[in-house]
């Protein structure tokens, strides 16, 4: 596309200022050449026969904005306004680009962890050749298609309508970062409807069953002081796994004991501080080196996760419990218990309130249930 300033004598004699977008030529049927083009009237004019140093004047500011609006127009054509890739950009590896901005998530784990699985399913449904050239909705569509109909996980089942949600997503955000750097002229990621995501069953306990637990043993007596801290806490498994002495702080105000634990979520990088009951604390065991991990010995495997179920089920539990459960009980807990949905969502850290909101539909739920639990009496009036 060529784009340039054009002037056109208007019937009263003054000169109409235009913008002309020439996209070519074409042949028609009749084998004659046809040329395309646009105009954009800017409404600036030239008085051809101006004499005074007003109407002068008048002209050349007319003249020099028509040249500035023509340079915002080859601007806005170069990041692709009209449609036309970058010659360069578009040859550019679709896979190679996702790579890029899978590490820029580096920083954030959870994140991270996100993107580099959205990547796998990727260079399975997408050739390691395919450019941005060959990017359009027709492509969109195929990798949705994949990720509805093919794509499946470790335990080859397909996936659930969350991690549809969550991977096809992350291409969205990886096409709309291609369009906002250039590499295409559309965001095509844009045209196509995502996944809707849905509410995951959230498995907790409730005190009785949590007592239970209490008093069951544990194979692995790590794992059980561990899981019973998070029920108290509501701290995440990671953040637990990393806990070091420097950050389980003892203090006393007015002559009141506080214990809290002063520590970088593993998730958000946010630093926080959490206040922890007495009990919490001791399940931390006793104080050592500021630098030694709180919870030696504990480590994320499939030994530990098949041992929490059968401590479970010697407890009479049939509830499918991850160690994830330990913070949905701690959030249902407080909130039977009076605390309200503002401080539950400090504690737990979630950046925003609908998270926590899940749980206060769990807790309003169970009081709906209970509603029924008195059997239906016989009554004469």
């Amino acid at each position: 596309m060529k784009i340039s300033l054009k002037e056109r004598k208007l019937p009263s004699g003054k000169i109409s200022l235009l913008i002309e977008y020439y996209k070519g030529s074409e042949i028609s049927s009749e084998g004659k050449r046809k040329h395309i083009r646009e105009f954009e009237n800017l409404q600036l004019y030239l008085d051809p026969n101006a004499k005074t140093a007003n109407e002068k004047k008048k002209n050349k500011e007319n003249l020099d904005l028509a040249k500035k609006i023509l340079s915002i127009r080859e601007a806005e054509f170069y990041q692709g306004r009209f449609d036309l890739k970058n010659n360069i950009k578009s040859k550019r590896r679709f896979l190679d680009y996702f790579h890029e901005k899978t590490e820029e998530k580096n920083n954030s784990p959870k994140n991270y962890g996100n993107w580099s699985a959205t990547l796998v399913h990727l260079k399975r449904c997408i050739p390691p050749t395919l450019t941005f050239e060959e990017v359009d909705e027709a492509f969109v569509k195929r990798v949705r298609k994949y990720f509805d109909t093919e794509a499946k996980t470790k335990s080859e089942t397909l996936l659930s309508e969350n991690s549809k949600y969550s991977y096809f997503n992350k291409f969205k955000a990886a096409l709309r970062a291609a369009f906002d750097d250039g590499y295409v002229s559309i965001n095509y990621g844009a045209k196509v409807k995502s996944f809707e995501q849905q509410e995951s069953q959230r498995e907790y306990l409730t005190h009785e069953e949590l007592q239970k637990l209490a008093n069951t043993e544990c194979k692995y007596p790590v794992l059980k002081r561990a899981f019973i801290f998070s029920c108290l806490s509501g701290l995440r498994w990671s953040d637990i796994n990393k806990m070091i002495w420097a950050e389980v702080r003892e203090e006393f105000q007015e002559g009141k004991k506080t214990i809290k634990v002063n520590f970088t979520q593993e998730k958000t990088l946010g630093v926080e501080y959490l206040y922890i009951s007495e009990q919490a604390r001791e399940l931390l065991g006793e104080r050592k080196y500021p630098s030694d991990r709180v919870f030696i010995g504990l480590k994320y495997s499939a030994v530990y996760n098949t041992e929490l179920l059968r401590w479970c089920n010697r407890s009479g539990i049939t509830k499918h419990i991850t160690f994830h459960s330990a913070r949905h009980t701690n959030a249902v807990l407080l909130l039977e218990n009076g605390a309200d949905i503002y401080t539950v969502s400090k504690r737990l850290g979630h950046s925003e309130l609908r998270t926590t909101q899940i749980y206060a539909k769990m807790v309003d739920q169970k009081n709906k249930e209970a509603a029924n639990l008195i059997p239906t009496l016989k009554i004469e009036l």
